[in-house]
């Protein structure tokens, strides 16, 4: 039976949000505008006074879509680890939750739908500088938002059933060291896949990142196919799918006694 109670998550989340907007401000809106940039405008005028494109296009038309998808990666991450492990152990604001007629299915229900419109919101803010920037050439690019948010929705659940299990923050420093940062400089936001080597392509091709990134930068140049978007897209809803299975079993695990 669907009610509204998730609705209340939704709205915590929300006034947290509105207490801490400034200092999740740089993750989400200035360190990707600074790359875009940086990267897009800065060196993307040295390969322009060279004659040189990236792949047929200006860089910063390139990078654009990779940074849109990396921005969401990063986003997702941050909002499903240290937060939810402070509700489930620090301030325990889960535990007094779940002493209401709430149930652990609405709570992790309303964390997926906060996390759902914060990717959307990033999306959303991003795409629309990005044309502000001249780095967006095709009126497909606003499909490339919901694109993002599965990407970052891919990262977000494995991380959320990461966290239900968690008793300390100590594996959040892995997972960015490991993962998110690896990611972000390999996954193709910023040079071709096809420059890397043969066994980093393949471990890259493996992640929903580098799908996310490929069918944001297809949606961008008004180039995105119905086979190959079929197959980006079928890797990120598996991905999100498989973290959603495991945070039902981790959350539950943690919260329900």
């Amino acid at each position: 039976m669907v009610t509204a109670r998730p609705l209340h998550i939704l709205a915590y989340d929300f006034k947290v949000f509105k207490k801490a907007w400034r200092g999740v401000l740089f993750i989400s809106v200035l360190s990707p505008l600074l790359y875009l940039g940086a990267m897009g405008l800065g060196l993307g005028g040295l390969l322009r006074s060279g004659n040189h494109t990236v792949d047929g296009v200006s860089y910063l038309r390139f990078i654009a879509p990779g940074l849109l998808a990396t921005t969401t990666m990063q986003t997702a991450v941050a909002e499903t680890s240290y937060p939810i492990m402070a509700r489930l152990q620090w301030n325990r604001i889960y535990e007094a939750t779940l002493n209401t007629p709430m149930g652990a299915g609405d709570v992790m229900l309303g964390e997926m739908l906060w996390l759902v419109l914060r990717l959307t919101g990033v999306g959303v803010v991003f795409v629309a500088v990005a044309a502000a920037f001249g780095g967006v050439p095709s009126w497909q690019a606003v499909l490339a938002i919901p694109v993002a948010t599965l990407a970052g929705m891919a990262f977000g659940t494995p991380v959320f059933a990461l966290s239900a299990r968690l008793r300390s923050d100590n594996a959040y420093n892995a997972i960015n060291r490991f993962i998110v940062i690896p990611l972000f400089l390999l996954g193709g936001a910023f040079f071709p896949i096809g420059q890397l080597p043969r066994v980093l392509q393949g471990i890259a091709w493996s992640t929903p990142l580098t799908h996310g990134v490929a069918l944001c930068r297809d949606l961008f140049l008004g180039r995105a196919g119905m086979p190959s978007a079929l197959a980006h897209l079928a890797v990120m809803l598996a991905y999100t799918a498989a973290g959603l299975a495991a945070a039902r079993i981790t959350f539950w695990r943690r919260v329900v006694v």
